[in-house]
């Protein structure tokens, strides 16, 4: 049986991973409070009551992501990320249904690291987001079922079609020729292809040769925001400014702008400027098989639909 239900199909990810799993002939019915007009879509209650019978697979994408303004109470984290969680993972154990894949985050691990992120990492959230996925996770693995196969995933930054994260704000200071003001700080990150994060979630519904368990997913190779900001003007064809502004200026500018909610506050800084690496090296092994595309070529993909919808 080839029929998959995807809660959260309306957004970002969930439209591509539907688009992708359709293209490889899966038959995927998405569960959200909103229809989206281009698949089937059922909303909770319905998705309750059918898919004990009909169905091999679930995806459950739909979560609370994390509010950059901080003006969100953590009630609302754990009421979406974890309740929502234990009341589809609850309908899975009930149903016939073989497999359940957990889109958690490696948030859910840590908020700032130092070194390479595996998933022996004791976790160690300090947001009410990352507690609230965490806590999914908890229940997720204390009742694991037998002769079932689930996966908890923990994503790192993903970017494709439809982004509407850090990436967007880049590539805008890019396209109109503003200087970038960061070049001083020197990280390395990671960040995740939707194509490649589509791959992996394929690989884990046809293969029954993969274990239960937590994996983390990531591109290959980790990108430094400065190479990420030159990869950008090579895509528009422009030479970018790189300004080396002393940090403690930027610092104080990222501290004005929590109070005037300006585009730069100091979380967006963080996530610009953090070293934050993730092994992928768990998922890689056990798939026996390369991530299809390259970090280079998933930003490529990703500016590319920047400037078809500029």
């Amino acid at each position: 049986m080839n029929k998959v239900y995807i809660t959260g199909v309306t957004g970002f990810v969930g439209n591509n991973l539907m688009n992708y799993l359709q293209k490889h002939n899966k038959e995927v019915v998405g569960v959200s409070r909103v229809a989206n007009g281009v698949t089937q879509t059922l909303d909770y209650t319905r998705f309750q009551q059918q898919a004990k019978i009909d169905a091999s697979s679930i995806i459950h994408l739909a979560g609370k992501a994390h509010d950059l303004k901080n003006v969100d109470e953590p009630e609302a984290y754990f009421k979406v990320n974890f309740g929502l969680t234990k009341e589809i993972f609850d309908t899975f154990l009930a149903s016939e249904i073989d497999v359940f894949i957990y889109m958690s985050s490696v948030k859910a691990v840590k908020d700032v690291t130092t070194g390479v992120l595996t998933e022996n990492e004791i976790p160690t959230p300090a947001t009410a987001y990352g507690k609230s996925k965490l806590k999914a996770e908890q229940y997720i693995l204390s009742n694991l079922p037998e002769n079932k196969r689930v996966y908890i995933l923990r994503p790192c930054m993903i970017h494709g079609p439809g982004n509407k994260g850090n990436l967007n704000l880049l590539y805008k200071l890019v396209s109109k020729g503003i200087p970038w003001l960061l070049g001083d700080f020197s990280n390395k990150r990671s960040f995740l292809s939707v194509e490649n994060l589509c791959f992996v979630i394929k690989e884990l519904l046809d293969r029954k040769d993969i274990p239960s368990g937590v994996y983390q997913v990531a591109d290959d190779l980790s990108l430094s925001t400065n190479t990420v900001i030159e990869l950008l003007g090579k895509s528009l064809g422009i030479k970018v400014r790189i300004w080396n502004l002393p940090q403690k200026w930027v610092n104080a500018m990222a501290q004005l702008g929590n109070y005037l909610r300006l585009p730069l506050n100091t979380e967006r800084l963080q996530k610009l400027t953090e070293d934050y690496e993730v092994s992928n090296s768990k998922i890689v092994e056990v798939m026996q098989k390369k991530m299809p595309v390259s970090s280079e070529q998933g930003l490529n993909l990703t500016f590319k639909s920047f400037r078809k919808n500029a």
